[in-house]
This record gives structure tokens, C-alpha cells and sequence, in this order.
């Protein structure tokens, strides 16, 4: 039997990227047959839009809340589907927020996401409504609003699939992964305040060329130190981090949208945990002085022949 084929979390960065999460009107009536319907045609609207301009290769995944799960599949959970869990620390919050549905639209132009957009949303008119949405654009070479290049330690190859893709350890959703997402805004007045080194000792990377900070100089409150997460045999744990810069100039919204793909969402968290509650307790990222999470949430996003077969609850 072939392997499942996952959806596009492997895709490679793109210049544009708009991301929609919704949630289900549970008294809609049809609810759950309008939105198992829509899954399985992602695919088909997908290359629907995306035929008529392929060299901007739009691609879309499809993520699927633990509070959706039920109404929708007569199935088990994923085993690492649950709610976005809020992580609180002495001085900084990362918010659980709602989320039933979860598209990440990718492309060269953002007219083919934004199109896309407009097809999914209009299939879902009545059952889900939009409760955030957010454009993002690729800025200069890979670089966050903060000026630093964002990225940098994305797995490459065979170690990328490995980090994300679900495998034998949950082989009834094997090729499906997790995504975590979290909007967050910048003090962008404050953080220019800083000098180009305090700023560097806060992300734990130089700013001009992108080297990571040697151990004995790299602070242990900087963002690299407690987002770098190995395990007690010695194995750095990675994660797939397909994040964008957004904004408004005129309304002073200068954000990053981090989501991060992986096929254990507990990686994830555990670098939540270090960098809100701090590593000891106390010991938060130093870059969370200067950045406000106001959003967070958790969906498994099941392979392409998942969501191909969506429309039937129970047989896969």
C-alpha cells in the first residue's frame, strides 16, 4: 500500500503568504457536511486558481482544530491534537485563541492566495466565520520586521520531512503533521532603541550576516538559546518554521506570523514554555520585552488523501 501523500508543509518559502483561521457556527444546519465537502475539494479549487498562473505556484494546507475534530470525523484524535494550551510567565502571555479551520495559503503573488481566499470562504459562507486574517509579504532577504533573518535553522532535505511529517508513531495519520500558529506585533519605537548589539545579544544571531552568537557569548535569555530544544541523548529537535512579516504602516502594526510545522506540536510547546515562562522560571526571551503574542492555536493537518476522502466521515 502506497504511502500517504501529505499536503504541501514541505513547499519552500514563497514572496507572499495569507493566512485564514475560522471557526464553525455549530447551530448552522449542514454544518458539518458543507465543511467535510469543502475539504475534499481544497485540492481541486487549489489547482482551479493556481492553473492559470503555475509559475507562481500557489499551494494551500488545511489544518483542523481538536474543537472541530468531533463534529466533523467519526474518528480517534490525532494523538498530538488538543486546544492551544496558554502559556503564562511572570511578565509575558501567550494567548490560546479560537480556531475550528486553519488555511496557509502560499505563492509567488498574492493575487492567487487572495483569490483562493475568496473561493474557500465563500464555501464556508453560513457555517464559519473568518476570526483572523493576515497578509504576509517576504521582506528583502528572509528578514523579520525586527531586521533579522527568520528561518535560518529550517531543516533541509530528508531531515525537513522527518521533522515534520507523522510517521510509524501514529500510522492511522501518517503523512499528516501539526501546526502551531501565533500573531505577534512589535514595540518597533522600543526595539530601535537598542544598539545593534544589544539587539543581536537579544536574538542570539548577528544581524548583518545571520551567524549564530558563539555559546559563551550567545545570552541564555536570547531567542536562539531558548528556542533550541535537544533532547537527553543529545538530539536537537526541529521544527519547520514558515513564518512572515505583516503590517500597517499608517494604523503602526508592524508584526510576525510564526507558525511552525512539526509532527510532535510538544517540541513546539516546550519552546513556548521557555521562552513565556523562562529557562529556569524567570529567565523569559529577552525578544518578548519588544513583541506581544495576541493570538495562538493548535491544528493537525491531515494528508492530502485524508482530505481527498473528507466528504465521507467514516471510511478512509
Amino acid at each position: 500500500m502506497p504511502s500517504p501523500t501529505p499536503q504541501a508543509v514541505l513547499a519552500p518559502l514563497t514572496e507572499a503568504a495569507l493566512f485564514l483561521t475560522l471557526t464553525l457556527d455549530d447551530e448552522a444546519p449542514g454544518a458539518a457536511e458543507t465543511v467535510r465537502d469543502l475539504l475534499a475539494d481544497v485540492g481541486g479549487l487549489r489547482r482551479s486558481v493556481g492553473f492559470r498562473i503555475p509559475e507562481g505556484e500557489l499551494t494551500c494546507v488545511t489544518g483542523i482544530g481538536a474543537g472541530a475534530w468531533n463534529r466533523l470525523f467519526a474518528l480517534p484524535l490525532p494523538a498530538g491534537l488538543h486546544p492551544f494550551r496558554a502559556v503564562s510567565g511572570a511578565r509575558h502571555h501567550a494567548p490560546a485563541t479560537d480556531g475550528d479551520l486553519f488555511f496557509h495559503l502560499r505563492a509567488h503573488r498574492l493575487d492567487l492566495c487572495f483569490e483562493l481566499a475568496q473561493h474557500l470562504v465563500r464555501r464556508l459562507a453560513g457555517v464559519a466565520r473568518v476570526v483572523d486574517e493576515v497578509h504576509g509579504f517576504r521582506s528583502f532577504d528572509q528578514r523579520d520586521l525586527l531586521g533579522f533573518v527568520d528561518g535560518t535553522e529550517n531543516p533541509e532535505g530528508d531531515e525537513k520531512a522527518a521533522a515534520v511529517l507523522i510517521g510509524a508513531e501514529d500510522a492511522a495519520y501518517a503523512g499528516g503533521s501539526y501546526v502551531i500558529t501565533q500573531k505577534y506585533v512589535h514595540d518597533l519605537d522600543a526595539w530601535r532603541t537598542l544598539s545593534v548589539e544589544q539587539q543581536e545579544h537579544a536574538i542570539g544571531r548577528t544581524k548583518l550576516d545571520d551567524v549564530e552568537l558563539a555559546d559563551d557569548v550567545k545570552p541564555s535569555n536570547s531567542h536562539v538559546a531558548l528556542t533550541t530544544i535537544v533532547d537527553t541523548d543529545g538530539t536537537e529537535r526541529d521544527i519547520l518554521r514558515d513564518n512572515m512579516p505583516f503590517g500597517r504602516v499608517g494604523a503602526g502594526e508592524f508584526g510576525t506570523y510564526f507558525i511552525g510545522y512539526a509532527n510532535d506540536p510538544g517540541v513546539i510547546e516546550e519552546m513556548l514554555q521557555n521562552m513565556f515562562v523562562g529557562k529556569p522560571p524567570g529567565n523569559h526571551d529577552r525578544v518578548l520585552d519588544f513583541s506581544t503574542a495576541l493570538t495562538g492555536s493548535l491544528f493537525f493537518v491531515p494528508s492530502a488523501d485524508f482530505l481527498d476522502a473528507a466528504a465521507d466521515p467514516v471510511e478512509r
